[in-house]
């Protein structure tokens, strides 16, 4: 009896220390939050990485048509000097800040497109945020593969963009191993999609997400409001990501109040890491 008790008293505890390491594996592959930076595209690129560490964010995305300020000889992204290529790095470390990803510009050509892959491996970049074309996306993969990053394809609103509906970013991923999905949350509201299920047909797939939130839904013209305040079920869709155990960035994406909404990022901020724990 005795043996018995013990032999279970053992079971019981490895099942525990099994159980144990699974929380803390799901622990640490918590994904991340951060803020795209054309939240405060009004202001220079120093700027705006103020504005990002004052919002408490961790990780910024930038975007082409950024004016970047003085700093950048008017020179924009991915057209920078190696100099200047150091100066952006040394402002984004300098705030603690990290950038993994540029919301970049379709090439008309495969020296146009070759310029945004390089720029991403001088930057330290994981992935590009993309609309390309349908004809590119042999082109891509292949650049994304030589320089090894990922493509996340990103989309607008129905009859805005090829990739409203996740049914378009799908078939590009076909036969594109370097080609994965952003989750842009609020255009698939807009065209009258729901986010959760636009998630599971991604599943996997997803490697950034944008965050935001509307006063309406189906309709192209809804308004930006601060994530938590309006019609997205950021529950469910929390529920969902970490269903999938996404473990990429969400990027909160404030689109209104543009002069005075850094205050707006850090409450969206704040929400989620109320919602996801």
């Amino acid at each position: 009896m005795r043996k018995n008790q013990i032999l279970g008293l053992a079971a019981i505890l490895l099942v525990a220390g099994i159980f144990c390491g699974f929380i803390k594996k799901q622990k640490a592959a918590k994904w991340k939050t951060g803020v795209a930076l054309y939240s405060f595209n009004k202001f220079s690129f120093e700027e705006s990485l103020n504005k990002a560490d004052s919002a408490g964010a961790k990780y910024v995305e930038s975007f082409f048509f950024h004016n970047l300020g003085k700093d950048f000889n008017g020179h924009s992204i991915p057209n920078l000097t190696d100099e200047e290529i150091a100066k952006m790095k040394s402002m984004i470390s300098a705030k603690g800040l990290q950038m993994k990803s540029l919301y970049a510009a379709n090439g008309k050509t495969p020296k146009e497109w070759e310029a945004n892959f390089i720029f991403a491996k001088k930057m330290g970049l994981e992935f590009l945020n993309c609309e390309p074309e349908r004809k590119d996306w042999d082109l891509i993969d292949s650049l994304a593969g030589k320089y090894q990053l990922k493509i996340a394809i990103h989309e607008h609103g129905k009859g805005l963009s090829y990739y409203w509906h996740p049914d378009s970013v799908i078939a590009a991923m076909k036969g594109h191993p370097n080609i994965k999905a952003c989750a842009d949350l609020g255009h698939w509201v807009r065209s009258g999609l729901d986010p959760v299920k636009c998630l599971q047909m991604l599943k996997g797939n997803v490697i950034a997400v944008h965050v935001k939130d509307l006063d309406v839904a189906n309709n192209l013209k809804a308004n930006d409001v601060v994530v938590g305040t309006g019609v997205l079920d950021y529950p469910a869709i929390i529920k969902e990501l970490n269903r999938q155990n996404f473990s990429g960035i969400a990027y909160v994406e404030r689109e209104a109040n543009w002069e005075h909404n850094m205050g707006d990022v850090k409450a969206a901020l704040g929400y989620l890491e109320k919602v996801n724990k």
